[in-house]
């Protein structure tokens, strides 16, 4: 399945109007089952979809470690994409046992949560300590834009980025929601035996209290983001000793959550 797909339309300019075609982003609900029990339906970009069930099995906790996946098919079917998985019996009994049915919309992390405190979970510390400095961040600010494929083309969608300490861009993935982009990079990380604890992630969207979370499990040491964070995400990041950077722009950035004084020993 396509993830960009040309429309016809009408362009209106002061000149007058004319017939064009645009690339537009593909957003398909893709259904994530457990052991052939539908357990999420997401709209996403239909790529890189093995990487975005590892991710949101290990973000979710459904799984603890990337091995706990032991297969994953994915298969185009009338009106979206079905991904099935399969994980150790043990692991699935717990899911059914905590289920939520939850129907996720574009980027959103905690639709259909029944019970609040499923939507807040208990998160681990994050003992790595980052080493890439300012000049690092802006590298891989000013990197990003070309390596966005699918944006370049629509316009309409969320990059995950893994950079090294140096600020240089080594993996990264794209899709409609940025929750999903995140979970799409954490599971290439995962399946590609990259340094989790190295580096940094940069994110293209805002940072909501959800993606902080993700990074916190996958156990990146910084998170970026280009828009501003709430104040759950900051709460979150201070609770897991997460540094976080966000409102990263060509010119400066602000860093809400510093635990190792990356920047405030610079004062």
């Amino acid at each position: 399945m396509k993830a960009v797909l040309s429309h016809n339309m009408i362009k209106v300019s002061r000149e007058g109007t004319d017939e064009a075609q645009r690339p537009l982003a593909a957003e398909v609900p893709v259904s994530l089952t457990f052991n052939g029990v539908a357990h999420v339906v997401m709209m996403a970009s239909p790529r890189d979809l093995e990487d975005f069930v590892l991710g949101f099995a290990l973000a979710e906790q459904i799984i603890q470690s990337p091995d706990q996946l032991l297969g994953v098919t994915v298969r185009p079917v009338e009106g979206g994409v079905l991904v099935q998985a399969e994980i150790p019996k043990d692991q699935h009994q717990h899911l059914l046992e905590g289920r939520r049915n939850m129907v996720g919309q574009t980027g959103c992390g905690i639709c259909g949560v029944v019970e609040l405190e499923h939507a807040v979970r208990q998160l681990p510390k994050v003992t790595a300590k980052p080493k890439a400095d300012c000049d690092a961040l802006f590298r891989a600010l000013g990197g990003i834009r070309p390596l966005q494929e699918l944006n370049r083309e629509t316009g309409a969608v969320h990059a995950a980025a893994l950079a090294n300490d140096e600020g240089e861009i080594i993996a990264l993935r794209e899709d409609v929601g940025r929750h999903n982009a995140l979970d799409k990079l954490a599971g290439h990380i995962h399946r590609a035996g990259l340094a989790r604890d190295e580096g940094f992630v940069l994110l293209t969207s805002r940072c909501s209290h959800e993606l902080v979370q993700k990074a916190i499990i996958l156990g990146t040491p910084l998170l970026a983001a280009v828009s501003a964070p709430t104040t759950l995400a900051v709460e979150f990041a201070a609770r897991a000793d997460l540094t976080l950077v966000a409102l990263a722009r060509s010119d400066s950035m602000l860093c809400f959550n510093d635990p190792h004084g990356l920047f405030t020993d610079q004062l």
